[in-house]
């Protein structure tokens, strides 16, 4: 009690206890600066890998990935270039094979494409770049009009409708699918019937591209079908005659069936037999006439 109750043994006790403390604060203070210290040095020899760091292999692995990409790429270009020259190659045997002539005008009343039948058919060597109006020339449309065509709205009127304007109409989206027929010359001066049919070629979303033009030569047809309205014609005029010949030999029949006059029955014969020559030879030439028309048809036909 007495060694308690000394103040200077107390307070000796209490620099040591302090002491003691101090000592152990440190000892922790330092075993956790040791573990943060080792943390760190783990994680600095765990860098986070850069472009630098990355193993050479993975580098080789990423550039023959590009490669094969590229090389893919490649082959698929080729083919698609290829399937482009074959479907290129495929249209333009087809229009050169056609034996109907092609125009095909672009938005700017230009023709862009035009298939050798074309070019017989309208007497030009080229027509490339050339417009509706440099090409028909004033060719007036037939006021016949083709089967299920439809009527222009000039065409009941007096004043004459040109092929190039139905083409301009039909470039413009005035007017749809058409198709008439025209009188045409040729730059050399060569007379054809043609027969065009005027489309609109529009893209797949709505807007237009342009005008086809699809033309046939009926020239020869129309030729057959005029000869065949001109012995319509002289049909109606053969038959008209014969019956008056008819009527003329009958008339001369009854006056000889009636006549007691020898020489008037003589002159009467005589009118009889020439009405009758002369119907025959009439007749004979219209049937041989109509039966070289017909053999022309026939051989046209068969072309």
């Amino acid at each position: 009690m007495k060694l308690i109750a000394n103040p200077i043994l107390l307070r000796a006790a209490f620099v040591f206890f302090c002491a003691t403390l101090a000592f152990l604060m440190g000892l922790i203070l330092i075993r956790a600066l040791r573990k943060s210290i080792a943390e760190d040095r783990d994680f600095s020899a765990n860098p986070t890998p850069t472009l630098e760091t990355l193993p050479l292999h993975l580098y080789n692995t990423v550039i023959q990935q590009l490669k094969q990409q590229k090389h893919e790429l490649q082959v698929q270009s080729k083919a698609e270039q290829q399937r482009a020259r074959i479907s290129d190659n495929f249209s333009h045997a087809v229009l050169s094979n056609l034996s109907c002539g092609v125009l095909v005008f672009g938005t700017n009343g230009l023709v862009k494409t035009a298939n050798p039948s074309a070019k017989a058919i309208l007497g030009f060597v080229t027509a490339t770049g050339m417009g509706a109006d440099d090409i028909f020339r004033g060719a007036v449309v037939s006021p016949r009009n083709p089967a299920g065509a439809e009527v222009a709205g000039d065409e009941a009127g007096d004043e004459p409708v040109c092929v190039a304007d139905e083409i301009g109409s039909v470039l413009r989206g005035d007017s749809k699918r058409r198709e008439v027929e025209a009188e045409y010359e040729t730059p050399a001066g060569e007379k054809r019937f043609i027969a065009v049919t005027i489309s609109p070629v529009p893209e797949p979303e709505g807007s237009l591209l342009g005008v086809a033009c699809l033309i046939n030569d009926l020239s020869e047809l129309e030729r057959i079908r005029r000869q065949q309205e001109l012995h319509g014609e002289i049909s109606a005029e053969m038959a008209l005659q014969l019956r008056t010949s008819l009527a003329t030999i009958s008339g001369y029949a009854q006056q000889l069936a009636n006549s007691r006059d020898p020489e008037l029955a003589v002159q009467l014969a005589g009118d009889i037999a020439h009405e009758a020559a002369q119907l025959d030879r009439s007749i004979g030439g219209f049937l041989t006439t109509k039966g070289a028309a017909q053999g022309a048809a026939a051989g046209t036909s068969v072309d």
